[in-house]
């Protein structure tokens, strides 16, 4: 079991040859002691993005720096707000202000509590208020804290930072979801907070990029981008951020979890992305 310095790790190059930062928020495979599921590790290691740091792991020898979450999401869910938890996850938090929102909702807030894909209940039993507290501070902070210093420090003089909020996604929406259960997803999303998180010239070389390499593309549909686009982008402040979901069919088997053949070519051609991107940046 890792210690609690080590639920983050960044994957820093040699030297930096632009400023742009990625991070996988949501790939870690590390289920801490306190992890108390209902249902089996079969199930619910389908919430991971399982191998997206891997897809994306060409970036320090491209010259751009990467970090990775350790924890698993359901344990503490980066991407989401602080808050955003429906109050009777807690067994004792009737004190305490929370703000779930429609992740919340579907359980899946700051700390998981339903299961995909179908939402069975995850947690044995609520949480202490203080076992919450904890997993904001183990995992929650420090990796927010991480990001924000390693974008300062990518930028340097820069006049701007970018920023690749590394996801995966279901090839077909569940009943976990808020699009419409069945529905069927493309090779890659781009997210933006619908034109708040970047300038618009960034999500349009990454889609051209990733178009060019053969991948269909859309635009904040159905992800629009949450708290780690929300609390570090900021367009205005010379910081860009742009969450990429790509679709798992592309690498691996939902069901098995097993990388398939097609794996070794979609990290190619998400080497060749980050790249070609890398080169626009640096131009910039």
């Amino acid at each position: 079991m890792p210690a609690d310095g080590d639920m983050i790790e960044i994957r820093r190059p040699a030297r930096g040859l632009a400023p742009l930062v990625l991070d996988s928020p949501h790939s870690g495979t590390v289920y801490p002691a306190d992890f108390d599921p209902l249902q089996p590790p079969s199930l619910y290691r389908r919430a991971e993005d399982m191998y997206v740091d891997e897809l994306f792991s060409a970036a320090p020898d491209l010259g751009l720096p990467l970090l990775v979450a350790r924890f698993g999401r359901i344990y503490c869910d980066v991407n989401r707000a602080f808050d955003d938890l429906a109050p009777e996850t807690l067994a004792d938090g009737d004190d305490l202000v929370l703000a779930p929102g429609a992740k919340a909702r579907l359980g899946k807030g700051v700390v998981w509590t339903a299961t995909p894909p179908d939402g069975a209940p995850l947690l044995a039993s609520p949480l202490a208020r203080a076992d919450y507290e904890a997993r904001l501070a183990r995992c929650w902070r420090p990796y927010h804290a991480a990001l924000a210093e390693l974008l300062t420090e990518t930028r340097g003089a820069a006049a701007a930072v970018y920023h690749l909020d590394l996801h995966s996604m279901q090839p077909v929406a569940n009943a976990m979801h808020e699009d419409e259960t069945g529905d069927l997803r493309p090779d890659i999303v781009l997210s933006d907070r619908e034109g708040r998180s970047c300038a618009a010239g960034f999500l349009g070389e990454a889609r051209r990029i990733l178009e060019g390499l053969g991948f269909s593309v859309a635009i904040n549909d159905p992800f629009k981008g949450a708290e780690i686009l929300a609390r570090h982008g900021g367009p205005e402040n010379g910081v860009h951020s742009l969450q990429i979901e790509v679709n798992r069919a592309l690498y691996m088997n939902v069901e098995t979890y097993e990388k398939t053949a097609d794996f070794a070519d979609t990290r190619e051609r998400l080497t060749r992305f980050l790249r070609d991107l890398r080169d626009w940046v640096a131009l910039g």
